[in-house]
């Protein structure tokens, strides 16, 4: 390979689609990106539910031969073609293109993380009030049912209360209907955080990379000051060491549980972004000689750093929490929305200068979220665009699609502002990028790279771009151990699915879980869909349309060069077909 000739084609199709300003904005997008709500809402409670400090075992092992792996293989795919994740997967293996059509279908669920930021925003708001709304029950908003802060004890937990927290989150914010089925009004407040998140967003990228990448610095940056800010504070609270105690405690017999190593693999996939798309739309905006070897090591390291540093501020908070209510931890701990927006407010709100802490907590949870949800829409805008360059690429053209964009999916997203918003959210949430989604794509791009395109083949590919050969354990993780782990993990999750349920109470009709299922199937069903069209659609005998489609799309002259290796002038398979057959 011609490292020169690759790189002069690769700054000339970079003319057209723009690059990274510099290495740092690269680096500042990747890491806004990646560390996101998986970090705070969920891994200290994964943690803290699956064996404390025995947990890191599987979630460190799964980071080496899964996560790292998979976030190379994604951006050197990306850097490599210099195109988003559909194109990029045309150019590397024709008959694997499904692959990206199934990520933009995962990528439009994805959009819906907007809300998250949206109820931050409200939260945000409040959190300026000279009393915090969810620390009384003196609103209008409360039931009979209501308990306040101050008289919260244990014989209070044992009864059929609500917190003021909980009311206030249910019906105030959400204003909850009793199911999927009685969508209600839209709630004003919602909606306007929402356009606001919206406009934000269109802000922040309508320029491409040029102005993503400058956003950055602050949304990427300012969190870890507020997180260090949080860290210090939440060590300083009375209790706190008891629930850093529950959050670490080694329970080694844990790790016996299968559970236990699948939740890990999916903290991993969640976590780290991959088999989403994004990884690969980043690194196409990188010059093609930039060390995405060395960058993925860092980033990986910095992610799972601020999950770890993360399950100290939650759970030091959660301590203090337990503390103050004469409960333990276990009392208090959940994941996911429950913490962030019931749990941690009402922590926050026993606090001296509540309204500091929260709207510090508030603003970390909401630029956290932005910066997802930002590269989120720029992943889909740019992979739409470098699929018809024609219509998108001029600057007026794509700021123009930009914005019908998130118009139109700021519309769509009015449903999920509903009083029976909440239920269409985690509908979409749990079915549109399940663990079925993830293993099963993973399971693709490594038969894609592994393969069919070949590791060696891939493994020279990023020796040239980055002057460092990746270790052959890298061949080993994409030939055979994340196949075969993805796999397991897929199997698994179909043999043990349990139906969505809200609250613990609220199942969906049946047409809801069919729904979901559609839209599960909708991402999966692309890779094979497209495979058996494209072997329609090309001429030849069986193994010539393999031949065909099984080569680089972008350099077809090497099917070429692998024939006159072997001599053989007439045929015109190459060494990815031959290992097909």
């Amino acid at each position: 390979m011609n490292r020169q000739r690759r790189k002069t084609e690769n700054q000339k199709m970079a003319g057209d689609r723009g690059q990274w300003a510099s290495k740092r904005e690269y680096i500042l997008v990747v890491a806004g990106s990646v560390v996101g709500l998986g970090n705070v809402w969920r891994f200290p409670y994964l943690c803290y539910k699956n064996g404390g400090g025995a947990f890191l075992v599987p979630y460190g092992l799964l980071a080496v031969v899964c996560g790292i792996p998979l976030f190379l293989l994604e951006t050197s795919v990306g850097q490599y073609t210099q195109e988003g994740f559909i194109t990029s997967w045309r150019k590397m293996c024709p008959l694997m293109q499904g692959i990206g059509f199934g990520q933009l279908i995962i990528s439009l669920c994805c959009f819906i993380y907007v809300l998250i930021e949206a109820w931050a925003l409200v939260y945000l708001v409040f959190s300026f009030r000279s009393q915090l709304p969810w620390a009384s029950c003196e609103n209008s908003w409360n039931t009979a049912n209501c308990l306040g802060l101050e008289i919260f004890n244990v014989t209070a937990v044992q009864t059929n209360i609500t917190s003021a927290a909980t009311e206030f989150w249910e019906r105030r914010v959400l204003g909850m209907s009793g199911g999927i089925e009685e969508l209600g009004s839209v709630r004003w407040e919602l909606a306007l955080c929402l356009l606001a998140c919206w406009i934000f967003c269109y802000f922040s990228i309508w320029k491409g990379v040029r102005s993503s990448g400058k956003v950055a610095y602050f949304t990427a940056l300012f969190p870890y000051l507020i997180l260090l800010i949080l860290l210090i504070r939440g060590l300083t609270l009375p209790g706190a060491w008891d629930g850093i105690y529950y959050y670490l405690y080694p329970d080694l017999n844990r790790l016996t549980n299968l559970e236990v190593w699948i939740e890990a693999g999916s903290q991993i996939f969640f976590s780290y972004s991959v088999t989403e798309g994004t990884l690969n739309v980043l690194g196409s905006y990188n010059e093609y000689n930039n060390n995405c070897y060395k960058d993925c090591f860092w980033l990986c390291l910095l992610n799972s750093g601020t999950s770890f540093v993360s399950g100290f501020v939650v759970f030091s908070v959660l301590g203090f929490m337990a503390h103050k209510q004469g409960v333990t931890v276990d009392n208090v701990a959940e994941s996911g929305p429950g913490l962030a927006f019931i749990v941690y407010p009402q922590a926050t709100a026993m606090m001296p200068l509540p309204q500091f802490w929260t709207v510090c907590f508030f603003l970390m949870l909401i630029l956290l979220t932005v910066d997802s949800h930002f590269v989120i829409v720029e992943s889909f805008i740019t992979t739409v665009s470098d699929l018809f360059p024609k219509w998108f690429r001029a600057p007026v053209r794509h700021e123009i699609f930009v914005l019908i964009i998130c118009v139109s999916s700021f519309l769509i997203h009015l449903t999920l502002v509903t009083e029976g918003g909440i239920y269409v959210f985690q509908l979409i949430e749990f079915y549109g990028s399940t663990r079925v989604c993830q293993n099963f794509m993973a399971v693709c791009e490594c038969l894609a790279v592994g393969w069919i395109f070949g590791a060696d083949r891939f493994t020279n590919i990023i020796e040239d771009m980055t002057g460092q050969r990746p270790s052959v354990f890298f061949k080993l993780c994409w030939k055979y151990i994340i196949p075969l782990l993805s796999l397991t993990s897929f199997i698994l999750y179909l043999v043990n699915y349990k139906r969505l349920r809200i609250n613990d109470w609220y199942t969906y009709p049946d047409w809801a879980y069919a729904l979901g299922w559609t839209m599960t199937l909708s991402s999966v069903l692309m890779v094979p869909l497209w495979a058996a069209g494209q072997m329609c659609l090309t001429a030849g005998t069986l193994r010539q349309r393999l031949s065909i489609l099984c080569r680089p799309a972008e350099d077809p002259a090497d099917g070429k060069r692998d024939t006159e290796r072997r001599g053989d002038d007439t045929r015109t398979e190459d060494v990815c077909s031959d290992s097909l057959l």
